[in-house]
């Protein structure tokens, strides 16, 4: 119930710092360079919906989830506004694929998490590589932006990547890696 007064607040006061409007170069990279193909997509953790929207664009047919009403309310306006259909949903990723979740069943082909995975408490980490292991099609591609380890509130956020393939296991393999910097 926290987290998602936490995130709504955030959206009730404008815009987001994280919620920048553009498509990361990375994403765009594997989209339109072939190395992921359209098919099914799930945009974990969408906000406003602007890379499910981009992948709308070029062909996927795309899910979004977020646990900010809020930000779903806006992710389904500036879709209609652009013209594609994407199936926006309000609800706790953590519970993808299951009753308890919101009405998004996998498999997908391809699963996009642009902040979400880091922003989870450590003890909820496990139900977040399960829920991949619920949606996400074997060999289906799992694209990941997550800050490293930081503290911020009192709280410690963010992940290294050897925390990152230790959570996600044998099941996935990991194809590439940036590390980069970001202000905020």
């Amino acid at each position: 119930m926290m987290r998602k007064l936490f995130w709504n607040i955030r959206y009730l006061f404008g815009t987001p710092p994280w919620d920048t409007g553009i498509t990361p170069p990375e994403v765009v990279e594997v989209v339109e360079g072939g190395e992921v193909p359209p098919g099914r997509a799930l945009d974990i953790g969408c906000g406003t919906g602007t890379n499910a929207i981009y992948l709308a664009q070029h062909g996927f047919d795309v899910v979004g989830v977020d646990v900010a009403w809020l930000a779903i309310r806006r992710a389904k306006r500036k879709a209609r506004r652009a013209g594609v259909r994407v199936a926006f949903y309000t609800g706790d990723v953590l519970k993808l694929g299951t009753p308890a979740g919101p009405p998004v069943r996998g498999p997908f082909d391809f699963a996009l998490d642009i902040g979400a995975l880091h922003s989870l408490e450590r003890s909820e980490r496990a139900a977040y590589a399960a829920m991949l292991r619920r949606v996400l099609r074997v060999g289906g591609r799992y694209m990941l932006y997550a800050w490293g380890p930081r503290e911020m509130a009192g709280r410690l956020f963010g992940l290294t990547p050897a925390e990152t393939q230790a959570l996600l296991g044998e099941d996935f393999h990991l194809r590439w890696m940036r590390s980069g910097e970001e202000g905020g």
